[in-house]
């Protein structure tokens, strides 16, 4: 397991890519979003909560998506499904990340300072949870950031431990199955399997780049910006091609199965189409990509070449997106430490 890291470090020695870290408002715990009152509101700890203890805190609200003139001919108004609070009980949440939803609607939650994955139905019932333990090193678990599933049903989770960072192939019951190490850099790591390869794509924002494994942790590739555009990677989807958010550009790029860069979409702003932060990234099975606009608390959608058909607004700062098979679209949010169901969007 420790080879990944070598073959990692020697494919960046070799392609002379090192670059510095520059700014450090990407590192995990900033958030260049949140002023200073945001701040002294956000770290505090609810102990007293006039609804009494809950495991599982349900709401239902309405939710308005804006539709671009061509796609829509009005405003879609539709119930919404919230639930989870902050907490450790089975049920809570403290700060979720990544999300995917299973074949049979089973939505899996990377809970990142509990140091647990949590599944619950798409109508917001616990299921169970597990603990994300890295079997065979120094770190008995790890924070994980994000998660995602492969073609034969089981979760790839990429996180954080105390001496380095891990890739852990789980069952859906939480049975760790193998994984490989990577080499520690304090930034948020977003996870995807390309289906066809099985082979698993993580972003590292450190070096701008997108990093492909086999399963075994032996590096494919490091696929980066021809340019070095590309400099906060965060999250990663495929879909055909590979789809990555960056934070720090606040744009979306696209490359091929090879790593050959395509296209990018985004750029800073709160209009149509621009973005604040992008994090959470997925596609549907209308070819759909779907972004979350964290600084702009919202949801964009574009056609798979990267055009702007619609928004929808959540009413809060998405992290992580996954589309389910009966077209749900589920939401994370990192500091209301919640899991919102939209039936459809």
């Amino acid at each position: 397991m420790r080879q990944a890291i070598q073959n990692l470090r020697n494919a960046e020695l070799d392609s002379n890519t090192l670059r510095g870290s520059g700014d450090v408002d990407d590192k995990l715990g900033e958030d260049p979003t949140v002023t200073e009152e945001d701040k002294g509101t956000a770290g505090q700890d609810s102990d007293t909560d006039p609804d009494g203890p809950k495991a599982t805190e349900e709401k239902r609200h309405t939710a308005g998506a804006e539709g671009a003139a061509s796609d829509t001919t009005g405003d879609l108004t539709q119930d919404v499904m919230t639930f989870g609070r902050k907490g450790s009980e089975p049920g809570e949440f403290h700060h979720p990340r990544g999300v995917v939803v299973s074949p049979s609607n089973d939505i899996f939650v990377a809970d990142m300072s509990n140091k647990r994955v949590q599944v619950h139905t798409t109508e917001g019932v616990y299921l169970r949870h597990f603990p994300t333990v890295v079997p065979g090193t120094a770190d008995k678990d790890m924070g994980p950031h994000d998660v995602c599933m492969d073609g034969n049903g089981t979760l790839w989770v990429v996180g954080e431990g105390g001496s380095a960072e891990h890739v852990v192939q789980y069952s859906t019951d939480g049975i760790a199955m193998g994984g490989f190490h990577l080499e520690e850099i304090g930034y948020f790591r977003g996870i995807a399997v390309d289906m066809r390869t099985n082979h698993i794509l993580v972003t590292d924002a450190h070096q701008g780049a997108v990093h492909v494994f086999r399963p075994d942790g032996s590096l494919v590739r490091t696929v980066q910006h021809p340019r070095e555009e590309m400099r906060r990677p965060r999250y990663v989807t495929v879909d055909g091609n590979f789809l990555v958010s960056d934070r720090d550009t606040h744009r979306v790029y696209v490359y091929d199965e090879s790593g050959k860069f395509l296209f990018q979409f985004g750029g800073e702003g709160s209009g149509e189409g621009q973005m604040s932060f992008p994090h959470g990234i997925c596609t549907d099975s209308s070819g759909h990509i779907l972004v979350a606009d964290y600084g702009n608390e919202r949801v964009q959608i574009f056609t798979r070449h990267g055009e702007f058909v619609r928004t929808v607004h959540p009413g809060f700062n998405p992290e992580g997106l996954a589309v389910g098979p009966e077209g749900q679209l589920v939401v994370t949010s990192h500091f209301d430490h919640t899991v919102t169901v939209y039936p459809c969007y």
